[in-house]
């Protein structure tokens, strides 16, 4: 009996003296609109909610959360594949604490834009706002864990942005303001200088590990289509292009900023081919439509015209790529975080 005590001490001693295994990412903070804003937007007096159903009818609990989904948006599947937890909260949501948000917190809101001129559209909060709240985050969680310990988890963090559809969709290419001030060309330098400086204070509040999305192929939006109309409802090419031009000007911002700011760890994700590809080969993924939304007619329905009392949403949202006219369905932002985690993410694993 006393052979086995000693046994028994021995393993014990040894275990404790094992040093306990960090994640490689112990938290993603985002920052963005709505395709990452899981609800904040419910606390802001807008009318860009969707905080009702049937949003969120895929979703844990059948509940309508905020996210411009059937179910979890991107970062819920990133999260969850990084091994940290299966849903980011939104930081404004007055269910969740510190505590919370020390594993995760999205500070996106839908709507949103690079430009301040974007989120007056729909006030919403604005890009700079959102580095205000990350502030006043990282002031409460270093009373909670302690400095050393904040900071660390600051530099260790995955700091994810999904911005910028919303600056040509919903402000550029309505308003007459941005685009008597600016060619198409020098608008897109000018939201690249603004994601750059984000960067760059990222940077200077102790985040070493950021990832930077591109834009989608904005013109294949259901409610692009719904414009197109009378060209049958193709995609509007003029835009994609312009979304792939900017996406070539980030890619060379992400570069020179990498030479730049020493020591950080900056990646760029893109989810224009892997989106276009579902659109274009929609059955290869399981769809069955990729050019209409689930959600109403799926031509231009979003928010508040997405709800209980359009008799037209499918039934199965899993048929199709897009939920609403602008935001994709639950099995679209899995496939697209299942590809962004194997790709771009793979080195912070």
């Amino acid at each position: 009996m006393a052979c086995k005590l000693v046994i028994l001490f021995f393993f014990v001693n040894l275990l404790m003296q094992i040093p306990k295994v960090r994640a490689t990412v112990p938290a993603i903070i985002v920052f963005g609109d709505s395709t990452v804003d899981p609800g904040n937007n419910n606390q802001v007096s807008t009318v860009l909610k969707s905080n009702f159903e049937p949003y969120g009818r895929d979703y844990y609990g059948g509940q309508p959360t905020g996210r411009f989904s059937n179910g979890r948006i991107a970062t819920d599947f990133i999260s969850e594949a990084l091994r940290i937890k299966p849903a980011i909260p939104a930081y404004l949501d007055p269910k969740y604490d510190i505590e919370d948000f020390a594993t995760g917190v999205s500070f996106a809101s839908a709507g949103t834009g690079y430009d301040n001129a974007t989120s007056d559209v729909l006030s919403v909060i604005p890009f700079w706002k959102e580095l205000e709240y990350y502030k006043e985050y990282q002031n409460k969680l270093r009373k909670h864990l302690g400095k050393d310990e904040a900071n660390q988890r600051f530099s260790e963090s995955l700091h994810l942005i999904s911005i910028g559809t919303n600056d040509f969709l919903e402000n550029y290419y309505i308003f007459p303001t941005r685009s008597s001030e600016y060619s198409v060309d020098e608008y897109q330098s000018f939201l690249i200088g603004i994601a750059s400086n984000f960067i760059r204070e990222l940077y200077k509040l102790g985040a070493r590990k950021v990832v930077i999305g591109g834009l989608p192929p904005m013109g294949c939006l259901p409610l692009e289509r719904t414009t197109n109309m009378f060209f049958g409802s193709d995609c509007i090419d003029e835009y994609n292009d312009v979304a792939k031009d900017f996406n070539k000007k980030l890619r060379g911002a992400v570069t020179e900023l990498k030479q730049e700011l020493g020591g950080i760890h900056l990646v760029m994700s893109s989810p224009y081919d892997k989106l276009m590809e579902m659109i274009r080969n929609p059955s290869h993924f399981g769809f069955e439509d990729a050019e209409t939304a689930c959600c109403g007619t799926g031509f231009f329905e979003m928010s508040y015209l997405c709800d209980n009392m359009n008799p037209f949403t499918c039934s199965d949202a899993n048929k199709y790529v897009f939920w609403d006219a602008f935001h994709p369905t639950e099995k679209t932002n899995a496939i697209l975080a299942d590809y962004v985690v194997k790709t771009t993410l793979a080195e912070f694993q």
